[in-house]
């Protein structure tokens, strides 16, 4: 049988020094496992704030060097598309007009917009400078502020971005997309704007041509038929939406453009030598009208209402930068 041999007071001695080692050396790491797990019993940080910093939309403007913040775009926009002396619910509800227009157009800055008529005319800092000359600071201060305002705001259509079409002058009622484009959209249908006259100077112009030159305008030579067979159909609008002259058609706004008319809605008086065309309104007459808006903000109606007097059956809501989606908005009223 073996006998274990009997501990000795050298070895129990031994013993309790390696045991208060290892304590000590336990206590020697403890605060650093307490760190560590301090650390990993945080929660997780919300990466959504840091990625809404990381991703702001940039515009690229064609004829510009530099891709331009939305929110930078948006005032320049308004800039060069309203008078700076309208009225601030003016001003507002064009800010959201131009941003909602861009961001369909672009994609949310995907694709390059041109700062045209056709789509939205855009100045820059050092354009709007030169234009405003002495009263650029107060006029900027003042277009800053209404911007930011508005940021983010948007107007949908069952949570899609519309089509936020506008033009200068109407001629007391805004066309429809379907009179003006043959394609129904629901949320740009003819709607009343009315009493512009008493802020727009654009409202009613007068031009004369000579027998010549309307017919040369339409490619044809002057002949006294002309005006015997010269017929015209209206939109519900009272805008044209044909004319027929010598057996042929012309659209509405194919003689706006012949002709460079302002508006489509023109009454035509053909006298001895001359042709007489008369004007009521300034541009396509779709959306928004912006001395419509004008006269609205004077009898106290808010940016808002404004837009979804134009745009019937829409929502005002903010986006989100990042998400770019109007679905995860919220609404800003």
């Amino acid at each position: 049988m073996f006998i274990f041999p009997q501990p000795t007071a050298y070895s129990t001695s031994m013993k309790l020094n390696i045991l208060l080692l290892l304590i000590c050396i336990g206590l020697l790491f403890l605060p650093f496992l307490l760190i560590k797990d301090k650390h990993e019993a945080k929660p997780a940080p919300k990466l959504e704030l840091d990625f809404e910093i990381e991703c702001p939309i940039l515009i690229e403007v064609k004829g510009e060097l530099e891709k331009i913040p939305l929110e930078t775009y948006v005032l320049g926009v308004v800039a060069a598309e309203m008078p700076i002396s309208f009225h601030e619910e003016a001003l507002k509800a064009q800010s959201i007009a131009a941003r909602t227009y861009v961001l369909r157009e672009t994609n949310y800055g995907e694709k390059a917009i041109s700062k045209t008529v056709q789509k939205q005319v855009y100045v820059s800092k050092e354009d709007r400078r030169k234009k405003w000359g002495a009263s650029f600071d107060e006029y900027e201060d003042k277009l800053q502020r209404i911007v930011a305002s508005t940021e983010g705001e948007i107007i949908v259509y069952k949570d899609q971005l519309i089509t936020a079409m506008f033009f200068s002058t109407s001629n007391g009622q805004t066309e429809s997309a379907e009179s003006y484009s043959g394609n129904a959209i629901p949320y740009l249908v003819s709607v009343p704007s009315q009493s512009e006259e008493l802020f727009s100077p654009n409202v009613k112009k007068q031009f004369e041509f000579t027998n010549k030159e309307w017919a040369n305008a339409f490619g044809l030579k002057w002949s006294e038929s002309m005006a015997k067979t010269f017929q015209v159909t209206k939109t519900d609008s009272n805008r044209i939406k044909s004319i027929q002259m010598i057996g042929k058609t012309w659209s509405g706004r194919e003689v706006r453009a012949l002709l460079g008319l302002p508006s489509t809605d023109f009454t035509v008086s053909f006298q001895r030598d001359k042709v007489v065309v008369e004007t009521v309104g300034y541009g396509h007459g779709v959306g928004m009208s912006q001395y419509g808006a004008e006269v609205l903000a004077h009898d106290s109606v808010r940016a808002h209402d404004i837009l979804l007097h134009y745009y019937k059956g829409t929502e005002i809501k903010i986006f989100s930068t990042c998400l770019k989606s109007p679905t995860n908005a919220k609404n800003s009223n």
